[in-house]
């Protein structure tokens, strides 16, 4: 047989998962920092709990887990004639690996309410899955880093999630544009052009616009039954300018009777204002009044990150959920949260060559193995060295120095130690920085120390 990775998948080198593992600390020291303290929710949810969440889009996009046993015998036998996957899906399946990480925080908030102090902060570094198309940026299995906080409604929360994405970024060397939007101004815009009823496919289409440009969005919305009158109408907003407040301004007009579009365009305004005031670069938050986000529980303030130097597509994205908890039971507790993308991070990271060399897990020593009694010696010295914090191994075989020494220049190791019988017998140790090619012998006090 030969082998193989499941699509969408991919194995890590030790390289790797050290500059992953670099991320996940920045970004992990940055949540703490910020007040939010860590939760780790189960990798598989009953289905029920993520069906309806995500849309009709994403609700395909869900991994199905098969029920165990013969899972076939107890369907309806009409079903499989009739190829009804819906109804059978139902009747195979009551699991599904998780697809975020927001849908199942909302659970855990709702079914462990009366413990938590609200306002809940919380981040959650976890993977998640989705049925999509792989390609470049976008796996199957991918990891998410989140971070929320429920039960407030004040607007402070938002401007704070943006200060922890610019901080975050900036740790990690990385120039981003985040991209903000409000889900009420799209209401509104809908409201505006008569497609009330029609939110979900105008704000779907609208969200593919970096995806397929603006004769695409329009091409989709006509295919999706909204009139050649209300695409006309809502055409000014491809042609927006690059002062986010001006924009704003130029809606207000057009909200004049709209309550809603009124309230996200006034609920934007102090936000966008206020992350100013509090330094952030006016040419790094824009406000994007096509920006969507195709997740139905957004209600308010969405975001999208992108990195200014490499065309990636997002890295980053959230926005605010204040009625997701009602669908487990629980009303009246508001949401937000905010996601940093790792893979895609990773990516971006190592296309510009920006990983510090401190980011990648190094052995610091590799001690040559000269028999039995030599490595007796050399591990009692490796011990000492751990205890010390400084990373050290035998090689396991007394095999030629030669191929000791490709193992070590394979494996990235910088200094190979030579602990022979006469080291043993002067208690010292001969060290050779492999980089260098520089030798030289120390008393084991002194290597020590």
């Amino acid at each position: 047989m030969k082998p193989s990775l499941a699509k969408g998948t991919r194995d890590f080198t030790a390289k790797e998962v050290s500059r992953r593992k670099y991320i996940i600390n920045t970004l992990q020291n940055n949540f703490e920092l910020f007040g939010f303290q860590p939760l780790e929710t189960p990798s598989f949810e009953n289905l029920s709990t993520l069906t309806g969440k995500y849309g009709e889009e994403g609700d395909r996009l869900i991994f199905k887990i098969l029920n165990s046993g013969d899972y076939a015998a107890k369907t309806n036998e009409t079903d499989w004639t009739e190829k009804n996957s819906q109804k059978l899906i139902a009747q195979i399946s009551e699991k599904a690996l998780r697809y975020d990480l927001t849908v199942p925080f909302a659970r855990f908030v709702a079914m462990n309410q009366g413990q938590l102090a609200f306002p809940y902060k919380r981040y959650q570094i976890q993977p998640v899955w989705r049925a999509d198309r792989p390609q470049k940026g976008r796996f199957r299995e991918f990891y998410q880093c989140d971070a929320d906080v429920v039960g407030s409604t004040s607007l402070w929360q938002e401007v704070e999630l943006l200060q922890l994405y610019f901080k975050s970024f900036r740790d990690l060397g990385l120039s981003v544009s985040v991209h903000i939007n409000n889900r009420k101004i799209l209401s509104g815009l809908a409201d505006y052009a008569g497609i009330g009823d029609q939110l979900i496919d105008f704000t779907v289409a609208l969200d593919k616009l970096d995806k397929i440009g603006k004769d695409g969005v329009v091409k989709e919305m006509l295919e999706k039954g909204i009139s050649e009158t209300a695409v006309a109408k809502l055409d000014f907003l491809f042609s927006q300018t690059n002062d986010p407040l001006e924009n704003l301004l130029n809606l207000k007009e057009k909200f004049v009777n709209n309550e809603t579009g009124l309230k996200g365009v006034e609920e934007l305004e102090f936000v966008i204002t206020n992350a100013l005031n509090l330094g952030v670069d006016a040419q790094n938050l824009i406000f994007d009044i096509t920006l969507a986000r195709g997740l139905d529980y957004y209600t308010g303030a969405i975001f999208e990150v992108k990195a200014d130097e490499v065309a990636m597509g997002s890295i980053g994205g959230g926005g605010r959920y204040d009625n997701l908890t009602e669908v487990f039971g629980v009303k009246d507790v508001p949401g937000i949260g905010i996601s940093f993308g790792l893979d895609r991070i990773y990516l971006v990271m190592e296309e510009l060559n920006i990983f510090p060399e401190e980011s990648e897990a190094t052995v610091q020593y590799l001690f040559a193995n000269y028999g039995e009694s030599e490595s007796v010696e050399a591990l009692k010295l490796i011990a000492a060295l751990r205890d010390k914090n400084i990373s050290a191994e035998l090689y396991p075989d007394a095999s030629k120095l030669k191929k000791q020494f490709a193992y070590a220049e394979k494996k990235g190791i910088e200094n190979i130690v030579f602990m022979g019988q006469e080291e043993i017998n002067t208690q010292s140790v001969t060290v050779k920085d492999l980089k260098s090619g520089e030798q030289k012998t120390l008393k084991i006090e002194d290597f020590i120390a």
